[in-house]
């Protein structure tokens, strides 16, 4: 049969047959987890019995919960106070920056070494800094200048913004290398053009830099916006005695997810969880898609 296919039909097979391979893995790993999951959603497992269906049980369970409004609450706090954060603060670091010639080099490895350094090992050292007197360096400091010390993580106000800050610093590094190479990619003839019309910097900043930024700052918006949804070490590490405390004040919705399934041992509830975060990563990946086109 193959010896009787036209050439154009042979590529066509072998096309196939190499795709093959990274759809089937594509598809074990990624789209049957993701339609088994919805499926435990709408059942009852415990891990060791039988699954039992439960319909819309673990939804209506899921509704009603203010444990889970609570963390809804959390998790978008991560997301509308750390990705304007950290958007800000890297470009502000890659924009003067770029501008710098002595030790360029080094102070980019340096901005670019927490993004490489392990999430568990940076969330105990910044668990440290937050510690009472005479552990903790920050309150440390205070107390050296007869300020009261801060309970940074057993305070239900202070817990979140303690847990945040961390974060949006390990990532910082990979922000300010995207920014500097949006920044490097923008020709050299409009900065002299504007130069010679005599243009301020702030003009330049506002009419050329930022709208020729706009691809990279929608990458980054969207890479940072999936993070902070999805974040998990720095909570976890940082609230090891009370996880997602004190009182669910610093918990996001994939902490909740893991303590439903893998404490509570209830799948189908957890499940649930996971489709609503699911939902909440489809929504702003279709976001990022519109965003995109729009920037064309």
């Amino acid at each position: 049969m193959y010896r009787n296919l036209t050439i154009r039909q042979k590529q066509i097979v072998w096309a196939w047959a190499f795709l093959a391979v990274p759809v089937i893995f594509y598809a074990v790993i990624r789209f049957y987890p993701t339609g088994n999951a919805i499926l435990i959603s709408f059942q009852n497992w415990n891990l060791l019995g039988d699954r039992t269906w439960a319909g819309l049980e673990n939804y209506a369970k899921l509704w009603n919960d203010p444990v889970f409004w609570r963390v809804f609450k959390n998790t978008f706090v991560y997301l509308l106070l750390g990705t304007p954060i950290s958007l800000v603060l890297s470009f502000i670091i890659a924009y003067h920056l770029d501008k710098l010639r002595f030790m360029h080099g080094f102070l980019r490895v340096l901005y670019f070494l927490p993004f490489m350094t392990s999430a568990v090992a940076m969330a105990w050292v910044w668990r440290w800094f937050y510690q009472d007197v005479p552990i903790g360096l920050f309150n440390n400091i205070l107390a050296s200048f007869g300020i009261p010390q801060i309970k940074f993580l057993q305070s239900t106000t202070n817990a979140l913004p303690a847990v945040l800050a961390p974060a949006v610093w390990a990532g910082l590094g990979f922000q300010v290398i995207i920014f500097m190479a949006g920044l490097r990619a923008i020709p050299a003839s409009y900065y002299e053009a504007a130069k010679i019309d005599g243009v301020g910097w702030f003009t330049v900043l506002t009419q050329i830099t930022l709208p020729l930024l706009r691809p990279t700052i929608v990458f980054i918006v969207v890479f940072s916006s999936i993070g902070f949804l999805r974040i998990f070490d720095h909570v976890f590490n940082m609230t090891t005695n009370n996880p997602g405390g004190p009182l669910n004040a610093t918990k996001p919705l994939v902490l909740m997810i893991y303590d439903t399934a893998f404490n509570g041992f209830d799948m189908g509830y957890a499940a649930a969880q996971t489709v609503v975060l699911f939902t909440i990563l489809l929504i702003v990946s279709l976001i990022q898609l519109r965003l995109l086109r729009s920037t064309e």
